[in-house]
């Protein structure tokens, strides 16, 4: 297991014990233990006891417990306590506002231990008059649970990711297992997916060969319930209800197969019926003719789509957008790649909510590859994340400064604040401190319930000061557990692009903000894109990626995205400094 799966294990044991009402001192010691399993450099998994005492929050105890989970897989009072009230209170903590006291609350006076029995009883008026359950929550509580239900089945792209890569380090022990490639939604780049779908190929997946492949696949020490096992396709599901469907594919049609389970059914119907006109059937087996069966093409993408008269096109692309009409005409765009990315300059450091000092964030940069960064940490208004006031703010500004001279050139940090929007839509930093900053990204943290109109407004007026330059994760969204505030994205992009600011893409995979139709549509208003990683860790930088893709998927160019360029065309970029 990795270090973030060891770590959640810990959480969801600190939170089982405490709805078990247990000892307040073990809950800390779970939790504290999960931090440090989280952030620590130390691979968990093979760390032996002398360099897990040496990570800051583990004892001996957790140091035990953390080596029993790398040889099992499991945590014994994890699943003792699970045993005695379900899974599906792990499930009831993942709602807006539910913390492990509401639930323990929800168990002792209606044993109310899943989403389903809370969603019952907030039905039939059964929560009415228990201790903290006031018309206000109940609602709160109902809005979770609906909420909860347009996401059921749904996995952000990073836990799919994760998955994916788990899995096929697993399958490539199987000697004859050449190459995994994760295909579907994921290889698309979807900021969610619904199952995870890899095609493993090699001379253990060749025909009347594949029944070793397949025990070994279905002897994965993941599986939580098995589905279906086949001749060679092994369906399954893991612990936190994803779907895995393994297929083993001859070399000779990996191409067909690997096209196949990757467009999405529109892309997949459009390029079929080019087939057709052509002359050809496409299938997951092969690009053939009509009339003999011969096939033409099937071991490699490109050249189905170059007998089919079209030019191969990134897996972000496939969504029937009009691609294969422009990839015919030879006219694809140039997408942006993670590759082009020079900087990263949405960031938080202990001066804040962050976990790591400003320089330990530069030399991780650096380690990137990127050129430049800015340290943007919070604003004062969220007092739960030490946010800085004016004075805290100038003091900051003078150790940025030290830190970029003690770089020598190696990498720019640029100074900067995440300066929160009022509910009126004024900013939570002075004017005065804001005017020293090199980048001033102005985010929406609270009163996510006003209305279109007002949410809008808000936005607008916050836009309006001269001192911001990039307005960030616009919507608000949490992916799969907050829905986007109500907001006109169109004023606001052609508003934004009016004044020169940039509409950030927030690339971190909780919240991938702006989305893919989003982003197409900043773009064709003239709005500058910024992509950040919004990270609160050195760990954290090498998330870009994600939303990378999502800049794939909306067709964006590196001339699209304002960080694809060095520090000085990027800051000359942004809108000028007042």
């Amino acid at each position: 297991m990795d270090n973030k799966a060891m770590a959640r294990l810990l959480a969801e044991t600190a939170d089982l014990i405490e709805i078990d009402g247990g000892d307040s001192f073990r809950v800390r010691s779970y939790r504290r233990a999960a931090e440090a399993a989280e952030q620590t450099t130390v691979n968990l998994s093979s760390a032996d006891t002398e360099q897990l005492l040496e990570i800051d929050g583990i004892g001996k105890s957790m140091a035990a417990k953390l080596q029993a989970i790398a040889s099992t897989g499991k945590l014994e009072q994890r699943d003792e306590l699970l045993a005695k009230y379900g899974v599906g209170v792990l499930e009831l903590l993942r709602l807006p506002g539910m913390g492990p006291k509401t639930v323990a609350l929800l168990w002792a006076a209606a044993q109310i231990g899943s989403i389903e029995l809370l969603a019952e009883a907030i039905e039939s008026g059964r929560l009415k008059g228990l201790p903290r359950m006031g018309a206000k929550q109940i609602e709160k509580l109902r809005k979770g649970v609906e909420d909860h239900r347009r996401s059921s089945g749904r996995f952000r792209i990073d836990t799919a990711d994760e998955e994916a890569r788990r899995i096929a380090a697993y399958l490539m022990q199987f000697k004859g297992i050449a190459k995994v490639t994760p295909a579907g939604s994921l290889r698309r780049g979807r900021e969610t997916v619904g199952d995870l779908d890899l095609l493993a190929t090699g001379p253990a997946c060749e025909p009347e060969r594949t029944g070793p492949a397949v025990e070994h696949v279905a002897a994965y020490p993941g599986i939580y319930n098995m589905i279906a096992k086949g001749e060679n396709k092994v369906s399954f599901n893991l612990e936190q209800g994803l779907q895995v469907d393994v297929r083993l594919l001859p070399t000779a049609s990996y191409g067909a197969a690997l096209q196949y389970f990757t467009g999405s059914k529109g892309h997949n119907v459009t390029l079929r019926q080019r087939a057709l006109k052509m002359g050809y059937t496409l299938n997951e087996w092969a690009l053939a003719r009509l009339d003999n069966g011969e096939t033409v093409a099937a071991a490699t993408e490109e050249e189905i789509y170059a007998v089919l008269g079209v030019d191969w096109m990134p897996p972000e692309m496939r969504e029937n957008l009009g691609e294969i009409e422009l990839a015919a005409a030879h006219k694809l765009p140039g997408i942006v790649a993670l590759e082009d990315i020079c900087g990263d300059v949405h960031m938080h450091t202990t001066d804040s909510d962050g976990h790591d000092s400003i320089r330990e964030m530069a030399d991780a940069a650096l380690g990137c590859g990127y050129k430049y960064i800015a340290i943007t940490d919070h604003s004062k208004f969220l007092g739960v994340t030490n946010g800085l006031d004016e004075k805290r703010a100038l003091e900051q500004i003078k150790q940025v400064q030290a830190v970029d001279r003690a770089m020598e050139g190696r990498i720019r940090v640029f100074t900067g604040i995440e300066v929160d929007v009022l509910a009126d839509g004024a900013l939570a930093l002075d004017d005065e401190v804001l005017a020293q900053l090199d980048v001033v990204i102005a985010s929406v943290h609270s009163r996510f319930e006003q209305s279109r109109e007002e949410m809008t407004a808000r936005t607008l007026r916050a836009i309006e000061n001269p001192y911001v330059r990039i307005l960030g994760h616009p919507t608000g969204r949490l992916l799969l557990r907050r829905e986007p505030f109500a907001i006109d994205m169109a004023a606001v992009a052609k508003r934004a692009a009016e004044l020169g600011v940039a509409m950030e893409h927030n690339a971190s995979p909780e919240r991938l903000d702006l989305n893919d139709r989003d982003l197409r549509l900043a773009k064709e208003l003239g709005c500058s894109i910024v992509m950040s990683s919004d990270s609160h860790s050195t760990r954290s930088l090498g998330r870009m990626g994600y939303g990378a893709r999502q800049l794939r998927r909306a067709w964006l160019t590196p001339g699209d995205v304002l960080n694809t360029r060095n520090a000085k065309d990027f800051l000359a970029g942004l809108r000028p400094r007042a």
